[in-house]
């Protein structure tokens, strides 16, 4: 994979210099309004006092941390808050692969091309292990790939981009083989509020100190531009992860902290599960399409993205370029991920344009027929 220049702004800038109306559906940007409670807390901030202009804490403010333990279940002083879920995964993966106990890093296969690119920026040799046809754990392929050299094992659920959600006791599993090798698992959760299915379960159900789980509120509260994330490390781990984020970032920003925390106390599940109906609506009229099309495809469990493969035209760089100017339709070449899915191409259904965008599909490739 080459990072020099990340394939995601490379078709975003190519959608966007194209001589014709493009659909997006490359970036993870949900199209919805936040929660109200985080608007009013945000509008009301400027009004506080100087002093709430000032650093805050460097793991993140008091009652934020507070309220994401309370939510999460766990120990307050596990939790440090970082610059959205990237910085969160940094940390985690930094801790894994720094503690002189190997330097390979298990990725399932599709991943989230973030992944590889940090383990590269950490020193770390990423290795692909295959999922399941459905994108689920393959656990004796991880079983398999598991060496000395195994510091890391990483897994994403809700996954992008395959949708699928990772059964617990295959989770539970993969934490064994990684006590057998001296490794950490990073659970990455960002995800966790788009379950299709009410069968996703934390990692952090799971009592072993070698599970590090990040999340953050990005796409739970459509507020990518804030970069509020957080991890919940074991408590041996708790303090190189703050050393190394306050020499990378110091401190987050204290009045996206301030509204995020107000609006995780004052936002009830009906805004989330507005949500996963607005998505659900959508992934049904988009997958209704794809069968129109032809098409073989991915149908979600979570998360909101969509694989889909067409017969006769892989997912390359050159035919994702083909549907901008021909069809229309922006999605992410499914090279991008890795080697499983590298002739499928995947489609981000947060646009509020994602039927029209599914029925230019079924048009375009009826045509070539």
């Amino acid at each position: 994979m080459d990072y020099e220049k990340p394939k995601f702004f490379h078709v975003m800038q190519y959608a966007a210099a194209a001589d014709r109306d493009v659909i997006g559906m490359v970036s993870g940007n949900p199209d919805w309004e936040p929660p109200a409670a985080l608007r009013e807390s945000l509008g009301a901030y400027a009004d506080l006092p100087s002093s709430e202009f000032q650093y805050p804490p460097s793991d993140g403010l008091r009652d934020l941390r507070e309220g994401i333990a309370a939510n999460r279940g766990v120990d307050v002083d596990r939790v440090v808050v970082t610059n959205g879920t990237g910085e969160a995964n940094y940390l985690a993966m930094a801790r894994a692969l720094k503690r002189d106990a190997g330097a390979e890093a298990l990725l399932m296969d599709p991943a989230y091309p973030y992944y590889p690119g940090k383990t590269e920026l950490l020193d770390g040799t990423p290795t692909l292990v295959p999922t399941r046809r459905d994108g689920g754990l393959n656990v004796d392929a991880v079983r398999e790939a598991a060496g000395e050299e195994t510091a890391l094992i990483v897994l994403n659920t809700p996954n992008n981009p395959t949708g699928a959600i990772y059964d617990i006791d295959r989770v539970r599993e993969v934490v064994a083989v990684a006590e057998a090798v001296d490794a950490l698992v990073v659970v990455d959760e960002v995800y966790d509020r788009f379950d299709h299915t009410g069968e996703f379960e934390s990692a952090l159900s799971i009592d072993s100190d070698r599970v590090i789980v990040t999340s953050g509120f990005s796409k739970s509260m459509a507020i990518t531009g804030f970069r509020v994330g957080y991890a919940v490390l074991p408590a041996a781990h708790v303090a190189a992860a703050k050393t190394r984020h306050m020499l990378v970032n110091v401190t987050g920003s204290r009045p996206a902290q301030h509204a995020v925390a107000h609006a995780l106390a004052g936002t009830d599940d009906d805004y989330y599960e507005a949500n996963r109906k607005r998505l659900a609506d959508r992934i049904d009229a988009f997958t209704a399409a794809l069968d129109d099309a032809g098409a073989e495809y991915t149908r979600p469990d979570g998360a909101f993205y969509v694989l889909a493969r067409f017969d006769g035209f892989p997912g390359t760089m050159a035919n994702v370029k083909r549907l901008i100017d021909e069809a229309g339709v922006a999605g992410m070449p499914g090279e991008t991920f890795g080697t499983a899915r590298d002739d499928w191409i995947r489609f981000a259904l947060v646009t509020p344009r994602a039927v029209e965008a599914a029925e230019r599909l079924v048009d375009h490739f009826a045509g070539q027929t």
